[in-house]
Order: structure tokens, then C-alpha cells, then sequence
């Protein structure tokens, strides 16, 4: 079963109006999932990424930015390890605590961390995003996207220059298997 929340590419700009500068690529009536592919096939796969992240439901999205994460970036400190524990014990327990302890996480690490990326991502899910404050904000809708697409591309930017492309290419066919539902 697929796993997209847009049937066509302009559904999903027309829906979050920050996608047009995240992806900087023209919208269309293409079904979504051809124009991921489309944009996957083309010159700059980033571009691929920014349209995925968007384009997956939020828990499918982090989960996909931490199998991405993992897989460019198998040796990482315990720090990085926490962050993304964090992220993955909310995408298989998408519950408030667990929400709450990403984002505490998350807003207290590195910047420059692909996993500190992945815990703000599960952190701006949904819910009231101001810790330890009498007032409620709630996260806007695209910065759960916005922080997976930043915890790929912090990924990719610690490859050797040669296997960034390839880095994320492959990235973006996992995210296409996501997608399609063909996730084994």
C-alpha cells in the first residue's frame, strides 16, 4: 500500500507553500510518485530528497530519514546514537513522551548533526513544540519535512565528495520504496 499523502505533485505545493523553495523545481499534474522519480533521474537528486521528505507521511518521513542517516553514516558518536534513538523510539511509539523527549533532545545538540536533525524532526510532529513553558506553539506543518531533508543532506555532507551523488540517489530509492509501499 502506498505510503504518500498527495496524489499529485501540485497537491503537495499547493498544500505547503515552503515545498517550492525546499525542492526549487517546477510543480505539475504528474502523480506524485512519478514526478519523486522523475525528479530522482534528474541532475540534482537533492532535489529528490527535499520532494520525498514533504511528500511521506511525517512518522514514514523520520523513519526514513533514520534508515537514510544510518546507512550514509554507520560509525557515529554516542551522542549522535542518542539523538537518533530518540527519533526512532517515537517512530515506533508515535506518542507524546517520546515526542517531547526527540525535541528536548534535539534543541539542546549540535546543529551541525545529522541525528540532532532527526530528533527535531520527530520533536515537530505534531503537539505543543515550547518545553517547559506555560503556553502552547504549535510546530508549523512543514518543519518536520524541513528537518529530515537538512538530517539527509548533514549526512551527505560528511561523504567524501565523489560518493555524495551516489549517497544520495540511494537515499532517494528508499525513499521511493517508502512511498510506493514496497518497503521490505
Amino acid at each position: 500500500m502506498a505510503r504518500i499523502r498527495f496524489v499529485t505533485a501540485q497537491d503537495l505545493f499547493e498544500a505547503f507553500p515552503t515545498a517550492s523553495l525546499d525542492v526549487d523545481a517546477e510543480p505539475n499534474d504528474q502523480p506524485s510518485l512519478l514526478y519523486l522519480q522523475d525528479l530522482a533521474d534528474g541532475e540534482e537528486p537533492k532535489k529528490a530528497v527535499a520532494f520525498c521528505a514533504y511528500l511521506l507521511p511525517r512518522r514514514e518521513a523520520v523513519w526514513w530519514g533514520c534508515r537514510s542517516v544510518r546507512k550514509l553514516m554507520p560509525s557515529q558518536s554516542a551522542a549522535e546514537l542518542q539523538l537518533m534513538q530518540a527519533a526512532e523510539k517515537w517512530i515506533e511509539v508515535p506518542e507524546e513522551e517520546q515526542r517531547l523527549v526527540a525535541l528536548d533532545l534535539g534543541m539542546k545538540s549540535n546543529p551541525n548533526w545529522a541525528s540532532t536533525w532527526l530528533a527535531l524532526a520527530a520533536g515537530w510532529s505534531g503537539g505543543n513544540i515550547l518545553l517547559g513553558i506555560q503556553a502552547t506553539a504549535l510546530a508549523p506543518p512543514q518543519q518536520t519535512p524541513r528537518a529530515v531533508r537538512a538530517a539527509i543532506l548533514s549526512a551527505v555532507a560528511r561523504l567524501a565528495p565523489a560518493e555524495r551523488e551516489n549517497g544520495l540517489r540511494s537515499c532517494v530509492a528508499d525513499g521511493i520504496q517508502i512511498a510506493a509501499g514496497d518497503d521490505r
